[in-house]
This record gives structure tokens, C-alpha cells and sequence, in this order.
């Protein structure tokens, strides 16, 4: 077996890291300073290419701690490349930052000439040395997942417990061989031996670990116990560190966090919240509901002429209201009345409540057919977003009867009221509107409102104008 040495890759890295930086900042001397040399010695008020040098035995080593401080030498088996670039153009940042900060000092400190160092130099130094960085890393990446792909480098795994938590990390890593990671097998009580998930075998029960572990052959020891076998966990814990593998734990909370937990650390006491909803965060709910009475105070005076003639064609071509007002279910569960356009025949109270409309529901006028296609109807909600009951994006929110229907029926159906709800939302503009699957929309919706952002919602807003409009499931 090929064991993995991340000390001696740690090392390899530092240095290629240091050259890669030398070899940047040499570079960015030659186009900016050495070119322009005379053959007869430094052009008038340019420092001495030795100053300039011997600046690398400061700027090498302190640029490598940054690399470390950002966490560029972090094991990369399941690391981000994402992560990585932007790790990459922080500590550039910062070390410019830092390199310009001494130099802007160096008036006090004549006698070092460095009032006379090139800013323009250090600029084009951290330009050259990011992407010098990024594509070193890049090939080292794709040197790494080919070796990995070839059976190279790779680290042996065993499982203890079947449980969801093992079957999503053994998915895992047989979508991604790049990682390198081999499951040799899970140790289970439950399941028979031989049974096997994906080309993986239960090999026997956990009592197994007791033979398994003196004899050295594994890499790493992940603890994959379903819920219900939890009180077995400090033991298990205690046994792999005793034998000195490398013991790793995966929670079985996929039933109850089917999205991305997030920790807090209140006062060294790790907190997992079941759910992380941006908009519980002041600040973001503060901004968002700026641009939801900016949006609606400036939308209503925009589209006013629209409203006007909408209203008009809505009374003169079907006797009732212009406006129609229905109960609808909000944020923290409280009721409130949404404005539409009226769109069908006036009904005896209580007949909307009898189900959703469909294609070619007779209920409907010719106008309102017309302005359900084109989601006109929906335009007077900008007077709920303005009084706050709603927001510009958001879930859309249901009938109190529905409501009370789904939430019984769909997992996780009542998280879409810890938001307002919205005039249109992530799900709308995929198509899930209308008579289309209320699981698939709730999928959406929770998607928004776990990943929220003001950009998120710019681009919601931006699609709505192409997507969410007319939309064949809107009648």
C-alpha cells in the first residue's frame, strides 16, 4: 500500500511556492526596472538591482507565511479549487498591501534608500506571482488527480456503521477518484455480511475493529453510525485512537439537515443549527426589506398608467371588484390578505377555497385568462411588498387550507415561512408554478432561502422578466 506522505508534500509545496514567488518578483524587476537599464549602469533616481534582490530574502519567506496564514497548505484531497483561488488572491492582496504599507513608511528611513522603490515594480510583482500561483497549483491539482485516477496516492478507508451518512460518503468518493480515497469495506451489526452498497461490502460487525486495527493496513477510520447507534460512538472513538489511525466522524443527520448546517462556536461549545437562513441576520433582512420599499414605492409609479387601464378592462368586461383579496399564509406563520387583479366571475364566498385553478377552468374571464398568462394579475401585490406583508422575492406564499394539507404531507414544508414570501422566487422562475409539484417547489424554495444573497435576488428579479412571466403552467 502507498501511504500518503503530507509532510514531505507540505515541503515540496513550500518550495515550488518559493520559487514560483522568486521567480515572480525577478521577473517583474526585468520588465519594469531591468529592461529600461543603460548598458552603462541605473538610470538616474532608480535604486541598485542589489537593493532591489536582497528584498527577497524578506519577501520569499513572508509571503510564504501568508500561503500558510490562508491556509494554502491545507491537505487538497477534497479542498475546493474555488476555495483555493480565492485563497490565492487573499494573501497576494494582503502581501501588496503590507509591501506598499513599508514602502509608504520609508520616508523616515533615508538612510535605507527605499523612498526611491518601485510601487509600480511590487504592483506587477503581485499580478505576475497570482497567476504564476494559480497555474502551478493547477498543474500540481492535475498531476495529483491523474496520479490518483491511476491508483497512485490513494488512501484506504474503512467504515464503521451502515447508515445514509455511509451510503452518501461512498457515493461520493466513487464520483470523485481524484480524491484519491479507497472504502475497503463497513463493519455493521445489523446488516448481513456480504451485502454490499455500490461495489462496497459490509465485511462483518464492528467487533471486527479489534482484529482489524493491529494490523496496520488502513489510512483513516470513518465512523458512519446511524443515529440510533450514537451511544456506541465515544467507545469507538477511543478504541481507533488507541491504535493510532487516523479516526474521522460522519453524522447520520441527513433526515434531519438535509441542507448545510451551520456551526457556531458559543464560547468553545460547538452549535450546530438545523438549518442556516441568512435572513435572520439583521443587517440582510434590513437591506433586503431598503430594496423591497424602494422597488414597490418605485414600481407602483412606474407601472400606474399599466394599473389603471388593467383595472378598467376588469370592471367594464365582468360585473364585481377590480381588486380581489385573498387569505394567504406569511412569514412566522401569520395570515395576511394578497391583492390580485380579479381574473374569474365573481363567486359565492367560500368557492375559491375549492381547489386549484386549472387549464381551461371555466371560472376564468377572458380578460383574466389574458392576465394570468402574462402574471399582470399579480401586479397589485406590490402593495403588500410595500406594507411589508411580502417581498419582492421570496416563496410564494399558499391558502391557510393548503397550508395546513402540505405540511402534514411534505417534509420541511413550513421552513418557506421563516422568509416573507415573494412576488416571484427561485422555484417560479424554474417553472414550478401553477399546477406543477408542490415537493419540487419546496425543494427550490428552501434552496433560496438557504443560499440567499442580494445578488441571488437581482438575478431572480433579472430572470423573472424572461422566465416568470408568461409561463405555460399559468392559467
Amino acid at each position: 500500500m502507498i501511504k500518503d506522505n503530507q509532510q514531505y508534500f507540505n515541503r515540496l509545496h513550500v518550495i515550488m511556492d518559493a520559487l514560483v514567488i522568486a521567480g515572480s518578483y525577478i521577473l517583474a524587476w526585468y520588465l519594469w526596472i531591468g529592461r529600461n537599464r543603460t548598458g552603462t549602469g541605473a538610470a538616474v533616481g532608480v535604486l541598485d538591482m542589489g537593493i532591489y534582490f536582497s528584498a527577497l530574502y524578506f519577501v520569499v519567506p513572508g509571503y510564504l507565511i501568508l500561503y500558510y496564514w490562508f491556509r494554502l497548505y491545507s491537505p487538497k484531497r477534497v479542498q475546493r479549487s474555488e476555495t483555493e483561488i480565492l485563497n490565492v488572491f487573499k494573501a497576494n492582496i494582503v502581501g501588496m498591501t503590507v509591501f506598499l504599507a513599508i514602502l509608504f513608511m520609508a520616508n523616515d528611513w533615508r538612510q535605507l534608500q527605499l523612498q526611491h522603490f518601485s510601487r509600480g515594480m511590487v504592483a506587477l510583482f503581485t499580478g505576475i506571482n497570482t497567476v504564476s500561483t494559480l497555474l502551478m497549483r493547477a498543474f500540481v491539482r492535475y498531476c495529483l488527480h491523474f496520479m490518483r485516477k491511476k491508483g497512485y496516492n490513494r488512501k484506504y478507508i474503512l467504515l464503521v456503521g451502515y447508515s445514509r451518512a455511509a451510503e452518501e460518503y461512498i457515493s461520493r468518493i466513487n464520483s470523485n477518484p481524484q480524491w484519491g480515497y479507497v472504502v475497503r469495506g463497513i463493519l455493521d451489526d445489523k446488516v448481513p455480511r456480504g451485502a454490499t452498497y455500490k461495489g462496497v461490502k459490509v465485511l462483518g460487525s464492528i467487533n471486527n475493529l479489534l482484529y482489524i486495527l493491529p494490523e496496520n493496513k488502513l489510512d483513516e477510520i470513518a465512523i458512519t453510525l446511524s443515529l440510533e447507534d450514537y451511544d456506541r460512538l465515544e467507545a469507538l472513538v477511543d478504541l481507533c485512537e488507541k491504535s493510532g489511525v487516523h479516526t474521522k466522524f460522519i453524522p447520520d443527520y441527513n433526515s434531519l439537515i438535509p441542507g448545510h448546517p451551520y456551526m457556531e462556536d458559543l464560547m468553545g461549545l460547538p452549535v450546530i443549527n438545523i438549518r442556516y437562513v441568512p435572513l435572520t441576520n439583521t443587517m440582510s433582512a434590513f437591506a433586503k426589506r431598503c430594496v423591497d420599499l424602494a422597488g414597490s414605492f418605485f414600481g407602483l409609479i412606474l407601472i400606474s398608467p399599466l394599473l389603471l387601464v388593467v383595472a378598467f378592462l376588469v370592471k367594464f368586461t365582468s360585473p364585481g371588484p377590480v381588486i380581489f383579496k385573498q387569505e394567504r399564509v406569511g412569514l412566522h406563520n401569520k395570515p395576511f390578505m394578497m391583492y390580485k387583479f380579479r381574473t374569474m366571475y365573481q363567486q359565492q364566498p367560500g368557492e375559491e377555497k375549492k381547489g386549484w385553478t386549472v387549464k381551461g377552468d371555466p371560472r376564468v374571464t377572458k380578460v383574466g385568462g389574458f392576465l394570468r398568462k402574462t402574471s399582470i394579475d399579480e401586479l397589485p401585490q406590490l402593495f403588500n411588498v410595500l406594507r411589508g406583508d411580502m417581498s419582492l422575492v421570496g416563496p410564494r406564499p399558499e391558502r391557510p387550507q393548503f397550508v395546513e394539507k402540505f405540511k402534514e404531507e411534505i417534509p420541511r414544508y413550513m421552513i418557506k415561512h421563516q422568509v416573507r414570501p415573494g412576488m416571484t422566487g427561485w422555484a417560479q422562475i424554474n417553472g414550478y408554478r401553477g399546477d406543477t409539484s408542490i415537493r419540487k417547489r419546496i425543494e427550490y424554495d428552501i434552496y433560496y432561502i438557504e443560499n440567499w444573497s442580494m445578488a441571488f435576488d437581482i438575478k431572480i428579479l433579472f430572470l423573472t422578466f424572461f422566465k416568470g412571466f408568461i409561463n405555460e403552467n399559468a392559467y
